[in-house]
């Protein structure tokens, strides 16, 4: 009794959204994990277990893009965790959450990613647009922080915007002295903490 060979099943084809997807993910995992750097055809290929012509045909607008949208996922996502962090606290309390979370030393991945950022963007203008507009998010968080406390008489602050790009500028400066481990997490947050509030007038 002979038998007929039994057909090998494909797996079903994804569509091209999920296909996009999956390229986008695989490219922010590799920069959180080797930095932006590293974002290429072939590391993106490997990671999402495609061909790098696949990642070409998906990747809208070429490779600069794909890096700033790698950016924007690790950054963004970032920012959402920390804006549900302090959306419940008054004012100092929220600006002490943040900056002790912030200055942990947890966070030092999406910092690196933060620093690259910024020097990658000198000759991608996709992450430089993309590196400005996180920016502003991250800038109207805190504005938002500043603005309650001075509405409550916890901050004195003339220009609440002002007062968040310095808090900002202050952050980004620790982040960086953390990465290359200079002085300890508790001596940079307490610093960095009293800093701030010694600028709004706590």
């Amino acid at each position: 009794m002979s038998t007929a060979p039994a057909r090998r099943t494909r797996a079903p084809r994804r569509a091209p959204e999920e296909r996009r997807a999956a390229i986008a993910g695989a490219a922010r995992a590799v920069a959180l994990s080797d930095g932006l750097g590293a974002v290429t055809l072939r590391s993106v290929a490997a990671r999402a277990g495609v061909a790098p012509a696949l990642v070409a045909h998906y990747a809208d607008g070429g490779m600069d893009a794909l890096v700033a949208d790698a950016f924007a996922r690790i950054v963004g996502h970032e920012l959402a965790e920390v804006a549900a962090l302090v959306s419940t606290e008054d004012p100092r309390a929220a600006l002490a959450a943040m900056i002790r979370t912030l200055a942990s030393g947890e966070r030092d991945e999406v910092t690196a990613v933060w620093v690259e950022a910024w020097a990658l963007g000198r000759r991608n203008e996709a992450l430089a647009a993309a590196v400005r507009a996180q920016m502003d998010a991250w800038q109207e968080l805190v504005r938002g922080i500043v603005e309650a406390g001075v509405a409550r008489g916890d901050f004195r602050a003339a220009d609440p915007a002002e007062a968040a790009w310095q808090v900002l500028a202050m952050i980004d400066g620790t982040g960086a002295q953390g990465l290359v481990r200079w002085g300890s997490t508790a001596d940079r947050s307490d610093l960095l903490l009293r800093a701030v509030e010694g600028m709004l007038g706590v």
